[in-house]
């Protein structure tokens, strides 16, 4: 009699080679969601100190083109939280002056000019919680400090708050 030398072959996996091959795809999958999480959650928080950046810097620019455009600051109602301006640029008819005024009207600092209705120079995205003006005045020019905080209050689920201050001057243009 001849005896066959069969070959058994392996048909399958066994059980722990299945249990370790789904463990490692887990934790590479873990791994995966981690770091597209993490770039998310990056990606909103630089997205929000951006836009709140550029909304603080646009209501600056606002306030220091209109200071430096202004005839001068107009002390009766300039306070420390509202900045008023004698200017002849949006004159009514038959005037030769009129007013300028920056304030904080609830969470948004807003622009009244004289005989309108004030409008907010903020988005709704934005949220003011600190608006000050200080004057400072030489014996050559007036200046006025403007001081600002303001917070991210948008869809995004992060938080971003910068604190921004700049000087500007009456440049006092002859008419």
């Amino acid at each position: 009699m001849i005896k066959k030398n069969w070959v058994t072959a392996k048909n399958g996996f066994t059980l722990v080679e299945v249990i370790v091959s789904i463990a490692i795809f887990g934790i590479i999958m873990m791994a995966i969601i981690l770091s597209f999480t993490v770039l998310n959650v990056s990606s909103s928080k630089s997205t929000a100190d951006s836009y709140v950046v550029n909304s603080a810097q646009r209501v600056l620019d606002s306030i220091a083109f209109e200071t430096r455009m202004a005839k001068g600051i107009y002390t009766p109602t300039t306070t420390s939280t509202q900045l008023s301006l004698e200017t002849s640029r949006y004159l009514p008819q038959e005037q030769s002056t009129t007013y300028v005024d920056f304030f904080l009207c609830g969470q948004a600092i807003c622009m009244k000019k004289e005989f309108q209705n004030a409008f907010a120079l903020t988005p709704d995205t934005v949220k003011v919680t600190n608006l000050l003006f200080a004057q400072v005045s030489t014996s050559q020019q007036q200046s006025v400090k403007i001081s600002m905080t303001i917070s991210y209050s948008g869809p995004l689920q992060n938080q971003s708050e910068i604190t921004l201050s700049s000087v500007a001057s009456i440049r006092n243009y002859q008419d």
